[in-house]
Protein backbone atom coordinates (compact mmCIF):
# COMPACT_ATOMS: atom_id res chain seq x y z
CA UNK A 1 0.00 0.00 0.00
CA UNK A 2 1.68 3.66 -0.92
CA UNK A 3 2.42 5.64 1.88
CA UNK A 4 0.21 8.53 -0.13
CA UNK A 5 -3.06 6.45 -0.14
CA UNK A 6 -2.44 5.58 3.51
CA UNK A 7 -2.33 9.08 4.32
CA UNK A 8 -5.12 9.65 2.71
CA UNK A 9 -7.05 7.12 4.63
CA UNK A 10 -5.80 7.91 7.76
CA UNK A 11 -6.47 11.62 6.97
CA UNK A 12 -2.70 12.45 8.45
CA UNK A 13 0.63 12.13 6.80
CA UNK A 14 2.43 11.56 10.87
CA UNK A 15 2.76 7.64 11.21
CA UNK A 16 2.22 7.39 15.07
CA UNK A 17 -1.39 9.27 14.19
CA UNK A 18 -2.04 6.44 11.53
CA UNK A 19 -1.73 3.90 13.94
CA UNK A 20 -4.19 5.78 16.30
CA UNK A 21 -6.52 6.28 14.09
CA UNK A 22 -6.66 3.06 12.82
CA UNK A 23 -6.73 1.53 16.46
CA UNK A 24 -9.53 3.76 16.95
CA UNK A 25 -11.55 2.83 13.94
CA UNK A 26 -10.92 -0.78 14.77
CA UNK A 27 -11.97 -0.25 18.10
CA UNK A 28 -15.59 1.67 16.98
CA UNK A 29 -16.59 -1.21 14.57
CA UNK A 30 -15.54 -3.61 16.84
CA UNK A 31 -17.39 -2.14 19.68
CA UNK A 32 -20.64 -1.15 17.78
CA UNK A 33 -20.71 -4.81 16.92
CA UNK A 34 -20.14 -6.40 20.37
CA UNK A 35 -22.76 -4.22 21.59
CA UNK A 36 -25.34 -5.43 18.82
CA UNK A 37 -24.74 -9.05 19.74
CA UNK A 38 -24.74 -8.83 23.27
CA UNK A 39 -27.84 -6.85 23.03
CA UNK A 40 -29.84 -8.57 20.26
CA UNK A 41 -28.02 -11.83 20.53
CA UNK A 42 -31.50 -13.69 20.16
CA UNK A 43 -33.01 -12.07 16.93
CA UNK A 44 -29.45 -11.56 15.40
CA UNK A 45 -28.82 -15.45 16.32
CA UNK A 46 -32.19 -16.06 14.45
CA UNK A 47 -30.91 -14.09 11.14
CA UNK A 48 -27.58 -15.04 11.22
CA UNK A 49 -28.41 -19.05 12.20
CA UNK A 50 -25.84 -18.52 14.98
CA UNK A 51 -26.72 -20.07 18.38
CA UNK A 52 -27.81 -16.96 20.60
CA UNK A 53 -25.48 -18.09 23.33
CA UNK A 54 -22.35 -18.21 21.13
CA UNK A 55 -23.32 -15.06 19.93
CA UNK A 56 -23.61 -13.20 23.73
CA UNK A 57 -20.72 -14.37 24.27
CA UNK A 58 -18.19 -13.41 21.04
CA UNK A 59 -20.09 -9.69 21.80
CA UNK A 60 -18.97 -9.95 25.27
CA UNK A 61 -15.19 -10.70 24.01
CA UNK A 62 -15.67 -8.14 21.26
CA UNK A 63 -16.86 -5.48 23.88
CA UNK A 64 -13.67 -6.17 25.94
CA UNK A 65 -11.03 -6.38 22.79
CA UNK A 66 -12.48 -2.77 21.18
CA UNK A 67 -12.65 -1.54 24.88
CA UNK A 68 -8.50 -2.22 25.07
CA UNK A 69 -7.92 -1.45 21.55
CA UNK A 70 -9.60 2.13 21.98
CA UNK A 71 -7.21 2.46 25.05
CA UNK A 72 -4.28 1.78 23.13
CA UNK A 73 -5.65 4.13 20.70
CA UNK A 74 -5.96 7.22 22.98
CA UNK A 75 -1.36 6.27 23.47
CA UNK A 76 0.25 9.20 21.94
CA UNK A 77 2.43 6.61 20.55
CA UNK A 78 1.20 2.64 20.76
CA UNK A 79 3.35 0.28 21.78
CA UNK A 80 4.57 -1.48 18.53
CA UNK A 81 4.19 -5.16 20.42
CA UNK A 82 0.70 -4.12 21.21
CA UNK A 83 -0.11 -3.02 18.35
CA UNK A 84 1.14 -6.06 16.72
CA UNK A 85 -0.76 -7.98 19.11
CA UNK A 86 -3.93 -6.30 17.95
CA UNK A 87 -3.11 -7.04 13.96
CA UNK A 88 -2.48 -10.67 15.38
CA UNK A 89 -5.56 -11.20 17.10
CA UNK A 90 -7.32 -9.30 14.07
CA UNK A 91 -5.84 -12.27 11.61
CA UNK A 92 -6.52 -14.44 13.70
CA UNK A 93 -10.33 -13.84 14.04
CA UNK A 94 -10.83 -13.26 10.32
CA UNK A 95 -9.24 -16.62 9.64
CA UNK A 96 -11.51 -18.36 12.60
CA UNK A 97 -14.48 -16.37 11.14
CA UNK A 98 -14.07 -18.08 7.71
CA UNK A 99 -13.06 -21.62 8.87
CA UNK A 100 -16.26 -21.47 11.47
CA UNK A 101 -18.44 -20.90 8.39
CA UNK A 102 -16.97 -23.73 6.50
CA UNK A 103 -16.41 -26.16 9.64
CA UNK A 104 -19.02 -26.04 11.91
CA UNK A 105 -21.57 -23.18 11.87
CA UNK A 106 -24.69 -23.76 9.52
CA UNK A 107 -25.58 -20.37 8.96
CA UNK A 108 -28.82 -18.71 6.93
CA UNK A 109 -28.13 -16.81 3.85
CA UNK A 110 -27.79 -13.70 5.85
CA UNK A 111 -25.21 -15.76 7.96
CA UNK A 112 -23.29 -16.92 5.00
CA UNK A 113 -23.02 -13.30 3.54
CA UNK A 114 -22.37 -11.58 7.23
CA UNK A 115 -19.43 -13.79 8.29
CA UNK A 116 -16.91 -13.19 5.19
CA UNK A 117 -18.19 -9.46 5.28
CA UNK A 118 -16.83 -9.59 9.10
CA UNK A 119 -14.20 -11.52 8.38
CA UNK A 120 -12.73 -9.14 5.53
CA UNK A 121 -13.32 -5.89 7.25
CA UNK A 122 -11.62 -7.22 10.47
CA UNK A 123 -8.45 -8.27 7.79
CA UNK A 124 -8.56 -4.85 6.37
CA UNK A 125 -8.28 -3.69 9.82
CA UNK A 126 -5.36 -5.59 10.79
CA UNK A 127 -3.50 -4.77 7.27
CA UNK A 128 -4.36 -0.90 7.92
CA UNK A 129 -2.09 -1.43 11.04
CA UNK A 130 0.16 -2.83 10.07
CA UNK A 131 0.97 -0.98 7.04
CA UNK A 132 0.91 1.99 9.65
CA UNK A 133 3.21 0.26 11.99
CA UNK A 134 5.50 -0.11 9.16
CA UNK A 135 5.41 3.70 8.67
CA UNK A 136 6.02 4.29 12.05
CA UNK A 137 8.96 2.19 11.61
CA UNK A 138 11.09 3.89 8.98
Amino acid sequence: MSQALLAGLARTTRPHSMVRRFLALDAVVTGANGLAYVAASGPLGALLGVDATLLLELGLFLTLFAAAVGALATRPQPPALAVKLVVDANVLWAVLSLVALVAWLEPTTAGALWTPVQAATVAGFAVLQWTALRAVSR
